[in-house]
């Protein structure tokens, strides 16, 4: 069986990178851009900073921020309808995953009609064209939705959230700049970047992974675990290697799929709004000790990666409780809560286990499992 792999067409890394929007802009003979962002980064500036580059180069664009931190089908065909009165011929996203999953479906349907219908897309949609150019630019060091396949948008009548993948809404390119992520938040920070660390760790162990994707992932792992702590105290050193860190782990998982951690995240975002970061961050260790039977050896490099010293002469009991410590420390440390108690209504655990249960990422989890067993490990959260 032949593997897939789809990145980026190309990327700029590090200090100032948003610089380069204007040349690939001009290079690319595109006009008028249509800049996707959500409020609160319009409001604080954040967004200022790359209409200022388009400002500098003479580049027309129209401001789009009707967007939620977990974007809604709504948000989508309005912002479908924004552009097309535009005269755009481009998308630039502008924040974390919400602003860059509102402009891949925009894109995605403004070149294929017949999807309309928002929920036509969930799942693996068959589109026929690509998407609108996107140039993505991430404010947060943890979705890395700027160099993967897949978006995500609540269907808000029926509190659930719809996971779409599909090849041709990829950005074109991608702009990951630490200065954009340096006035995150601490709570935001750490959130992200445990979503960092979780696509990096399901990514590794998903059914779907191999040899291309691993080395991805193991690197990923590594950077994250030893730069989170830094970037939460927004650290330069920190904030450029999370911002590294999430895109390599985003390179990986974004080709071979995920696991239950998301799937069992999904619903709490649907249901509760709660941050993503946050509900993976929480769950992740949990199921880590629920999929160990499933993974082989592999918890053995995720300690190492993590930094964990001693692991050729531990047991393979031994070396997955490692690597599931490090992963409880590191949260820990950067104030993540440690259980679901004032999140989770015990009521609406067999809503949530179904869905996680019919979740687009949990046909990618290494161990099988069932809507009953995910409903217990909702439970052994609370």
């Amino acid at each position: 069986m032949a593997n897939r792999f789809v990145l980026n067409e190309t990327s700029y890394h590090g200090a100032g990178a948003i610089q380069e929007i204007a040349t690939e802009a001009k290079g690319r003979g595109f006009g008028k851009a249509f800049v996707c962002s959500d409020p609160d980064l319009v409001k604080f500036g954040v967004t200022k900073k790359v209409l200022d580059v388009l400002d500098g180069a003479g580049l027309t664009y129209e401001l789009y921020s009707n967007i939620k931190p977990n974007p809604t089908i709504e948000n989508v065909q309005t912002g479908v309808a924004a552009y097309q009165k535009s005269g755009a011929d481009y998308l630039i996203a502008v924040g974390g995953g919400s602003s860059m999953d509102t402009a891949k479906a925009i894109g995605i349907i403004i070149n294929n009609p017949d999807f309309a219908d928002v929920r036509s897309l969930e799942g693996v949609a068959a589109t026929t064209q690509k998407s609108v150019p996107i140039f993505a630019v991430p404010t947060t060091a943890g979705t890395a939705a700027e160099v993967t396949i897949n978006y995500v948008i609540t269907d808000a009548e029926k509190n659930r959230k719809m996971v779409c993948v599909d090849p041709k809404d990829i950005p074109v390119a991608a702009f990951v700049d630490p200065d954009m992520m340096a006035s995150m938040p601490r709570g935001l920070t750490a959130a992200t970047g445990m979503d960092a660390l979780t696509h990096a760790i399901e990514g590794y162990i998903t059914a779907g992974a191999w040899e291309l994707s691993d080395m991805f992932h193991l690197k990923a792992i590594e950077i994250i675990s030893r730069s989170l702590r830094g970037a939460v105290d927004n650290t330069p050193e920190g904030r450029e290697d999370m911002a590294l860190g999430q895109y390599v782990a985003g390179m990986g998982f974004s080709n071979v799929g995920l696991g239950i951690v998301h799937s069992m995240a999904h619903p709490l975002g649907a249901l509760y709004d709660t941050p993503h970061g946050v509900a993976n961050a929480i769950i992740l260790p949990t199921v880590m000790e629920y999929n160990a039977q499933a993974t082989g050896d592999k918890y053995k490099y995720i300690a190492q990666a993590m930094g964990v010293a001693g692991t050729e002469s531990m047991t393979q009991e031994e070396y997955r409780k490692a690597a599931v410590d490090a992963v409880k420390k590191l949260s820990e440390d950067v104030g993540i809560p440690k259980d679901l108690k004032e999140i989770v209504k015990e009521e609406d655990i067999p809503f949530l286990a179904q869905s996680a249960y019919d979740d687009a990422c949990r046909p990618g989890n290494p161990r099988e499992t069932s809507v009953e067993e995910i409903a217990e490990l909702y439970r052994s959260l609370l």
